[in-house]
């Protein structure tokens, strides 16, 4: 007997995130850190395997080795199988010829080998780069009760925002009749969310042919869906409520990292019916000194805090020092705020020191905009970081 999958997922992780600047200098954005224990990626991976779907195809390209070690062989996921589990996929050289990928489709289709060897009946295809739940499932077999060629996720979203999204508009019982790539003057509010759920056949056709068309700019949302509309395939929009974020920007890392404070909190991690997996740090428990002051905070394992902390995230290994004062602000894992420093608004990534009596940002309300530090970076004494700077490099006395 021949074994095979019923649905195997492409999780597409090789983007650039240049609109998160100093972040992602060295590391891809899916590997970007979130929320204090998870990286952007933890998302769609403890979807697929809450939602039953354990072979999983991560699609890498532009700085892979952070995400590629964190991933590893799959095990926090419980993606660590014999027949399955989570494969990193990278561009590679081929007998006849080798490439960048050039687009999301080209991305998929230069890896049709690997899904062809699972032999599914169905591919579902993810952005490594939203911060969601969702039961994969569900519209899985929307898509199979529809005998749909293809299934797109869509989210309503404010009229006023509509024109950022491509746009689906939809009959009554939600055959798409057309696509809008961020129109002017929207149809509807229904946009598209980057998943889609393809019959395996149609979709090895329709890359196929992508591949051979020399104006196609292999993408997606721009070549391979309306291709199969204009050809009369069933294409379906499944609604999706709950939680959503694209966390492209600086703002919306910022806007979702805060969603996940205060008792009720806009987005929660801490639901067990639905666990988020992680490949979390070995650390000791979190410390508060006795100077100590903390309000509506995530605060890691291994952090040490002595000094003050409001309304913040802060990642595992991070030091407040005596003094120090963190507001509004998301600290990622091993940072050191020395004593006296204050940090307004601010993203601090990894490894990152700030020295004593420092400045960064300014306050929300200022209009400034996020203060952004990189990784493995000092910070000198005194200095001043004002709101909306993005500082890459070591700053030194006097400068």
């Amino acid at each position: 007997m021949i074994r095979k999958k019923k649905c195997v997922a492409m999780l597409l992780a090789g983007g650039q995130g240049s609109r998160l600047y100093a972040l992602t200098n060295n590391i891809a954005k899916p590997a970007v850190s979130f929320g204090g224990k998870y990286r952007i990626i933890d998302f769609p991976l403890s979807n697929c395997v809450n939602s039953g779907i354990d072979t999983v195809g991560v699609l890498t390209q532009y700085q892979p080795l952070v995400l590629n070690d964190y991933i590893g062989n799959g095990q926090p996921w419980d993606l660590d199988r014999s027949f399955g589990g989570v494969h990193i996929l990278s561009p590679y050289q081929g007998k006849t010829s080798s490439d960048w990928y050039k687009g999301t489709a080209n991305a998929i289709y230069q890896n049709l080998h690997f899904i062809k060897q699972f032999n599914p009946d169905y591919v579902l295809v993810l952005s490594g780069d939203h911060i969601y739940k969702m039961n994969y499932s569900k519209m899985l077999n929307f898509h199979i009760l529809n005998n749909a060629d293809c299934t797109i996720a869509a989210l309503n979203v404010p009229i006023e925002e509509a024109s950022r999204f491509g746009i689906l508009n939809t009959k009554d019982d939600g055959v798409i009749y057309e696509f809008e790539e961020k129109p002017k003057k929207p149809k509807s509010t229904l946009a598209s969310m980057g998943i889609y759920i393809f019959s395996a056949s149609k979709l090895y056709k329709y890359l196929e042919d992508d591949s051979k068309n020399p104006n196609s700019s292999n993408d997606f949302g721009k070549d391979v869906l309306p291709t199969m509309l204009n050809s009369g395939e069933k294409m379906m929009a499944y609604q999706f409520e709950g939680y959503w974020k694209d966390v492209g920007t600086i703002n919306s890392l910022f806007e979702a990292n805060m969603d996940l404070l205060g008792d009720s909190p806009n987005f929660d991690v801490s639901d067990n019916n639905w666990k988020i997996q992680s490949r979390s740090p070995l650390a000791p428990p979190h410390f508060i000194g006795d100077t100590a002051k903390t309000t509506n905070s995530i605060i890691m394992s291994g952090c040490e805090v002595y000094g003050t902390v409001e309304n913040s995230v802060l990642a595992s290994d991070v030091r407040i020092a005596k003094g120090a004062v963190v507001k509004n602000s998301i600290i990622m894992s091993d940072v050191v705020i020395e004593e006296g420093a204050v940090v307004e608004y601010s993203i601090i990534d990894e490894r990152t020191v700030v020295g004593k009596n420092c400045q960064i940002g300014d306050p929300i309300d200022s209009g400034k905009g996020i203060a952004l530090l990189g990784r493995d970076i000092s910070i000198c004494e005194n200095a001043k970081i004002d709101g909306g700077a993005i500082v890459d490099k070591n700053v030194e006395e006097g400068k």
